[in-house]
């Protein structure tokens, strides 16, 4: 990729910093994007892949940053987005040292981002980084950290889950509502819980047969197929694994009538793909918007604040949520467009606050 590329790339979505980290002799290949620091410092999941290409890295970073600064600002957060990424593989490439590098990295950056869990990661590898750096989210309870961040993440996204079912019905009760999970790890896991407890029909899907099976047995959920989950005659589906699987393949086929779930970056071709939902009269509720739970859980670590306030911020999620469906229906706009104008809005008139 040339730099002018690069540049180029980091125009189009108003980058402040993209920074790197070369070490061949303990393999680490890292990049961290910085989107936007108008509300406070950048932080953003460590996420370790192996990345077909340094160009899928960059834009993966580029990509999930933007998408943390308005997360962030759409939770009334203090902080900007960022994001890390680490060429490699998770199960085979990690080990202590080279996380530790990783984290002699981050302390090199002056606290201008701050690391927490991603795909890839674990609470583990954040205590490695930790050891070199101070500028760590996530870390278990064990040490003063606000422990594990999958179960705030799910409540957020089932906060606005109820607030699109309200949208629709006129109330938000789950009871009886069909719900398709697709992809059930902690995240999801958590959420096929709460959806249950509030009986409602869920059906999950994962990638790994064998643990599919584990959660719809321990719930009591309906297993399904994890390539075609999206397909279901559902009121709601919710992708919460990797993203990209709202697209314009997939859109026509969907009957669902609401999209909420926890995945990042779930739109792949947004412009298209917004446009198609929109023909389908399929409800979106957007990523950036439900699923602020476990940032907002290390932002309430780096605060210091108790589990009462964490909790009434995560429940702020479902006001949130209500607030951008209502100024969509009002604006003639998109969910998606309603929700990046709020957060938007929010950092224009803080940069102003700050000038």
């Amino acid at each position: 990729m040339q730099n002018s590329t690069i540049f180029n790339l980091m125009s189009n979505s108003d980058h402040q910093n993209l920074f790197f980290c070369n070490d061949p002799q303990l393999g680490l290949k890292a990049i961290v994007a910085i989107h936007n620091t108008t509300l406070g410092p950048a932080i953003g999941g460590v996420r370790m892949l192996p990345y077909e290409s340094e160009e899928e890295a960059i834009e993966d970073a580029l990509r999930l940053s933007k998408a943390i600064t308005y997360k962030s600002s759409l939770a009334g957060l203090n902080l900007g987005g960022g994001c890390a990424v680490i060429i490699g593989n998770n199960r085979t490439d990690k080990s202590e040292v080279l996380m530790r590098r990783f984290g002699k990295f981050v302390e090199g950056l002056n606290g201008n981002f701050i690391a927490s869990i991603d795909v890839g990661t674990t609470q583990k590898d954040l205590e490695y980084i930790h050891a070199e750096t101070n500028y760590v989210a996530g870390l278990p309870t064990s040490m003063n950290g606000g422990g594990d961040t999958t179960i705030f993440a799910a409540r957020g996204v089932f906060y606005g889950i109820k607030a699109a079912i309200k949208e629709l019905y006129g109330d938000d009760s789950l009871a009886g509502r069909k719900v398709a999970v697709q992809g059930v790890g902690s995240v999801g896991e958590h959420l096929v819980s709460m959806l249950r407890n509030e009986n409602a029909r869920v059906y999950v899907s994962d990638m790994t047969e064998e643990r599919k099976l584990k959660v719809a047995a321990k719930y009591k959920a309906e297993p399904i197929q994890y390539s075609t989950s999206y397909e279901l005659d559902v009121d709601v589906y919710a992708p919460c694994a990797l993203g990209g699987t709202v697209n314009p393949d997939t859109v026509p086929k969907m009957r669902c009538k609401i999209i909420a779930g926890s995945a990042n970056n779930q739109l792949k071709d947004e412009d298209r793909t917004i446009q198609l939902l929109k023909e389908h009269n399929i409800l979106y509720t957007p990523d950036f918007l439900i699923n602020s739970g476990a940032l907002i859980s290390c932002y309430s670590e780096l605060e210091g604040y108790g589990t009462e306030r964490t909790e009434s911020l995560i429940r702020n999620i479902y006001t949130a949520t209500r607030h951008v469906l209502q100024s969509s229906k009002e604006e003639k706009i998109t969910t998606f467009e309603a929700a990046r104008q709020l957060a938007e809005k929010r950092i224009v008139n803080i940069a102003k606050l700050k000038r």
